[in-house]
């Protein structure tokens, strides 16, 4: 039996229609499929057949729930560490450089690297059974990059990223709309359905330059961080004892044992 393709993609009338698609993993995130996102952006970016597009997971259960934890175990060293974070840094910024409008369809759990797929859209509809956090504080103990930090920080505000991030609660969809983290919220995975394609024709409507460069502008209001920021940060988490214990304790599912080091 042939294996469904993890990334599934459709051009509907203009709607590139992009599907994470691996929901017996709850759509969890391979190197592989960081870096094929990377490329369907690049080229949506460009593509005059594309006016919008429109990310979502496939199953129901789970936008993305973040890189798939096993990949970890081969961490090793600390470019490990970097090269793991430029990889994510990359295809999040090529997210939200494309030229296109984004938006992100979630249905279920948003957490993680999907969490920070999410935060590069620029518009973010959820069902209202959708659960949306960065839990990494009581997961794998890692952190996240800097520009995650930075885009988090201009959505929902610093005091709010800390608190969130601090707890590693995840928020439900009402709240997630309140401060700021998701636009719009509706009942279920049809409505969603229904209403993404009203919003995404909607506004493949418009002039495509007038999007592109209010996209832009507000990006270029965001302070712009060098590569090497927080590399430090990277390797304190990345390269320890804590990070080692939470990839075991999460793949063999049992509570991690913190101990600083």
């Amino acid at each position: 039996m042939t294996q469904a393709a993890p990334i599934l993609e459709e051009n509907r009338d203009g709607i590139l229609v992009v599907t994470l698609n691996r929901p017996e993993t709850r759509n969890a995130l391979t190197f592989d499929m960081y870096a094929s996102l990377d490329a369907i952006f690049a080229d949506a970016d460009t593509n005059p057949a594309v006016r919008a597009v429109v990310l979502k997971g496939a199953g129901g259960k789970a936008f993305a729930s973040g890189t798939d934890i096993s990949q970890f175990r081969e961490f090793s060293k600390p470019q490990d560490a970097i090269d793991y974070d430029a990889r994510i840094s990359r295809v999040l910024d090529t997210i939200e450089r494309c030229g296109k409008p984004v938006i992100a369809s979630i249905s279920g759990a948003c957490t993680g690297g999907g969490a920070g797929i999410a935060a590069a859209s620029d518009i973010r509809l959820a069902t209202r059974d959708s659960r949306i956090g960065f839990p990494v504080a009581r997961t794998l103990g890692n952190c996240l990059s800097m520009s995650n930090y930075a885009r988090l920080a201009a959505l929902i505000g610093p005091a709010k990223t800390l608190e969130i991030l601090f707890t590693a609660r995840l928020l439900d969809a009402r709240e997630a709309q309140e401060i700021g983290l998701v636009n719009e919220v509706v009942s279920d995975a049809a409505e969603l359905e229904a209403r993404t394609e009203e919003l995404a024709a909607k506004i493949a409507s418009n002039a495509p330059l007038t999007l592109r460069a209010t996209k832009e502008a507000l990006r270029r209001l965001r302070p712009r961080l060098p590569d090497t920021t927080g590399q430090d940060l990277l390797l304190l988490c990345y390269m320890s004892r804590d990070f080692k214990e939470g990839i075991d304790a999460f793949l063999t599912k049992r509570q991690p044992q913190w101990t600083g080091t």
